[in-house]
């Protein structure tokens, strides 16, 4: 019993020769150290699929990177990091001077944004593949890659408890936020850069069309559990974890992509969630029944 649950768990991460796969497990675990958190604002500010456009978003700065450095760690993730940034920045400005809400001008670049990024990659005579880009490679992270997961880890865990009671309030109720205190347009402009810093940081791991799941499904599946922000935040890190784990075991004993398997098991926790948590639909909807049935 004990052979065969370190053969399915333990195994592909401890054998000398699988550098790769622990290597793809230290990377996922310390996304999801940063990522989930930022993912927990996110749904808390209703603003989920503003990750996913900007996510999208990062593919043509990265092309741009890769055109002109090759496949430079460095060179692609700043042409990430300037592109979100640059979606994020237009979006929210164009909302303030044009007819359009920042949903739909964000609609519009993401469209822009993934057509451009796409037609980029595909017109290089060199051979980069598509599906890297989209898709990402987690058992290809190297060293840097960690190094660069750790540093935006570090960063973000640092700006979050630093303007942690903003962020709460911005949630809660953003117009008192701006009216009685100088920190509302920082606040939003610190956390637009969180997004878009781990959103490339995902970028690295799972591509740019599965990126922000490490980032919102850990949330909406601990938002089933509790209602308390502290647990929210720690159930969300926890789930992001256990989702990476499983998904790179069943990459491993199946032969799945790894990318789809990790958001696949994240997808799976938010269903069990639903059903199962706290606040999930057993929860809510069991007791009714019961009581019509007696």
């Amino acid at each position: 019993m004990l052979e065969t649950l370190y053969l399915w768990f333990l195994e592909p991460f401890l054998t000398p020769d699988f550098g790769f796969m622990r290597r793809a497990l230290v990377g996922c675990l310390v996304l999801s150290l940063s990522a989930a958190p930022v993912g927990v604002f996110l749904m808390l500010r209703r603003m989920s699929l503003t990750g996913d456009a900007v996510a999208h978003a990062i593919l043509p700065g990265a092309a741009l990177g890769y055109i002109i450095a090759g496949l430079s760690l460095g060179a692609m993730t700043l042409g990430g990091l300037l592109a979100g940034w640059l979606v994020a920045m237009l979006a929210g400005g164009l909302a303030r001077v044009t007819v359009l809400k920042e949903d739909a001008n964000l609609a519009v670049f993401y469209l822009v944004s993934l057509a451009l990024g796409v037609l980029l990659v595909s017109s290089q005579s060199r051979n980069i593949d598509l599906l890297h880009l989209l898709f990402g490679s987690v058992l290809a992270l190297n060293n840097e890659a960690l190094y660069l997961l750790g540093g935006i880890a570090t960063l973000t865990l640092l700006l979050l408890a630093i303007f942690l009671r903003p962020l709460v309030l911005e949630c809660i109720d953003p117009d008192f936020l701006q009216r009685h205190s100088r920190l509302g347009t920082p606040t939003h402009l610190v956390f637009l850069a969180l997004v878009v810093l781990n959103l490339v940081a995902g970028f690295q791991a799972l591509g740019t069309l599965m990126a922000v799941g490490i980032m919102i499904l850990p949330a909406t599946a601990a938002r089933f559990w509790t209602r308390q922000l502290d647990s929210l935040l720690l159930l969300a890190v926890v789930l992001a974890m256990l989702g990476c784990w499983w998904g790179l075991l069943l990459s491993w004993h199946w032969d799945w992509p790894t990318g789809p398997a990790i958001i696949l098991m994240l997808g799976t926790l938010h269903l069990v969630s639903m059903l199962l948590g706290t606040q999930g639909l057993l929860k809510r909807y069991w007791p009714v029944k019961k009581h019509l049935q007696s």
